[in-house]
């Protein structure tokens, strides 16, 4: 029966996705990598929920909650407040450029060397940190649920090799044959399958614990152990036992929203799908609708693990990561079992896709088009693109067996090494929306210095920060810097943002009063629960 509803799922998904892009020419660079520009705004906020929630957020989220409490919630609730500014400030812009990616910005406002760069950052934290956490905890999950390694009579990590090199490889068809509309097509419907599926085990797990009241087991979880719901948390950032703390709450002053603002205004595997907007109205609309998806969120990737610690008490605190994958295998009666490894799997598939054709976009014309053939027509630059996802595929499914064992969670991993590529991408993408005096070697020279920067203070000299707030210092440092060798440097033409005509770029009516509401609600949150 699991096996079977497992089938059914994965198999309407493709039916649908394939049934819907019958017309569609994928032979074209925007029709292949923008989906034509036809998204709108319910399919970008479903795409962009499945391409950030995968299963290092279900598996690594929940790990951490079992063990650290609600404070990681601060991840999710605090992307609401990025959304808006991506809504009403960077959507505008972007569209109004007719960018394909995010460093084709920066050579219009800087130079061809700064794009090239930045494109080359994007590709490598896609292959190092992204793509082998997403299959590896993927995996692992699958394993935990389904055993596959007994059944296919194999040791547990064959089978978590077996399964991350089955699931990478059909993902890279995915993102090989049918683009960037394909991906979003399969994230709407998998959007909701996660959203029903992960509801699922909080809500069975409470109603077994409260005998049939699922207010009375939301009580008996939280009686035993109300300091678990606190999203404060108390740890200190700064000195002793700063390295190994999770999330103080001070973070969220100083490099948290940097890494937030950076994730959902410039990342190009989220950006990706709002360029493909059908015009700027479906654009906020789906970077809104998101912001309100994420406050909900924490439902499906924090409260099981917090239902986690009622029913395993300490047990797994050596492996938190094991946490989500029993508890479902608990809550869970076996014929819906197989629908929700299917809702995994394109949980899995839609990071892993997403993340690859934005590689695949970003080498194709970023790098191939401006270095290598340049007079390349757009066959040619689909046909890149597929070669490169299944180049990057391999790499990905590689890597990915070797990021198990992570001391602090795999969540947690993630974030630290993302800090390496993110807030002096960041940092130089900001300066060229808001700082016109800074030039072209300034932007080289930030990216430089906050590569090593991070590198130097947190790998090499393991300074007792928080690495969120090394973010922070590093970000002000890096403008700093970029102003200083800009002020030393022969000043530039001054940058004109252009409309290139391509979309219209009337803006939702109830953008303003939709991103009121969300600030609103993300502060009320934090007043409610941090006073647990």
């Amino acid at each position: 029966m699991a096996l079977l509803t497992f089938l059914l799922f994965t198999g309407f998904v493709a039916f649908y996705a394939t049934y819907k892009l019958r017309r569609d020419k994928l032979n074209t660079k925007d029709g292949y990598f923008l989906g034509g520009r036809s998204l709108t705004g319910v399919v970008i906020a479903g795409s962009l929920l499945l391409t950030n929630i995968s299963t290092e957020h279900l598996v690594g989220m929940n790990g951490s909650a079992y063990r650290n409490g609600a404070i990681i919630v601060a991840w999710e609730v605090t992307s609401a407040l990025a959304l808006v500014i991506a809504a009403l400030y960077f959507a505008p812009r972007y569209l109004k450029m007719g960018l394909t990616t995010i460093p084709e910005f920066l050579e219009k406002r800087f130079d061809g060397l700064t794009r090239t760069l930045v494109a080359l950052l994007l590709i490598i934290s896609f292959v190092a940190t992204l793509l082998p956490i997403v299959l590896y905890t993927g995996a692992l999950n699958i394993e935990a649920i389904f055993d596959i390694s007994e059944l296919l009579n194999v040791t547990t990590s064959e089978g978590i090799w077996i399964t991350i090199l089955v699931v990478g490889s059909i993902g890279a068809v995915y993102a090989i044959f049918g683009g960037l509309k394909m991906v979003a097509y399969t994230d709407t419907i998998n959007g909701f399958g996660l959203l029903v599926a992960g509801l699922l085990v909080p809500i069975l797990a409470l109603l077994a614990i409260g005998d049939g009241n699922i207010l009375e087991g939301m009580s008996t979880v939280f009686k035993h152990s109300p300091e678990k719901f606190n999203v404060i948390s108390h740890e200190s950032g700064v000195g002793e036992g700063a390295r190994s703390a999770i999330l103080p709450f001070e973070v969220l002053f100083t490099g948290l929203m940097v890494n937030q603002i950076y994730f959902w205004t410039m990342h190009q595997s989220i950006i990706q799908r709002v360029l493909g907007a059908v015009n700027l109205k479906e654009a906020q609309k789906g970077l809104l609708f998101t912001g309100l998806l994420k406050i909900l969120v924490p439902l499906v990737i924090v409260l099981p693990g917090l239902i986690g610690f009622y029913y395993f008490g300490e047990s797994l605190y050596d492996n938190p990561d094991n946490v989500y994958p029993l508890l479902v295998k608990k809550v869970l009666p076996l014929w819906l079992t197989g629908f929700f490894v299917a809702v995994m799997m394109g949980a899995i598939l839609s990071t892993f896709n997403s993340a690859l054709n934005s590689a695949a976009t970003v080498f194709s014309l970023d790098i191939f088009k401006k270095y290598i053939q340049k007079d390349a027509n757009e066959k040619k630059l689909v046909v890149i693109g597929k070669s490169t996802s299944a180049i990057l595929a391999i790499l990905a499914i590689g890597i990915a067996p070797f990021v198990a064992n992570a001391p602090d969670g795999l969540y947690q991993l993630l974030q630290q090494l993302n800090g390496i590529f993110f807030i002096p991408i960041a940092s130089v993408i900001i300066a060229g929306f808001l700082f016109p005096r800074v030039t072209a070697a300034g932007a080289k020279a930030g990216l430089g210095f906050g590569l090593l920067f991070y590198v130097f203070m947190y790998y090499v000299l393991e300074v007792n920060l928080h690495f969120i707030h090394i973010w922070g210092i590093e970000f002000v440092l890096n403008i700093a810097i970029m102003h200083m060798v800009s002020a030393l440097t022969k000043k530039e033409e001054k940058f004109i943002m252009k409309d290139a005509g391509v979309l219209n770029l009337k803006p939702w009516r109830f953008a303003k009063p939709f991103s009121f509401f969300l600030i609103l609600f993300t502060i009320i949150l934090y007043l409610v629960l941090g006073n647990v």
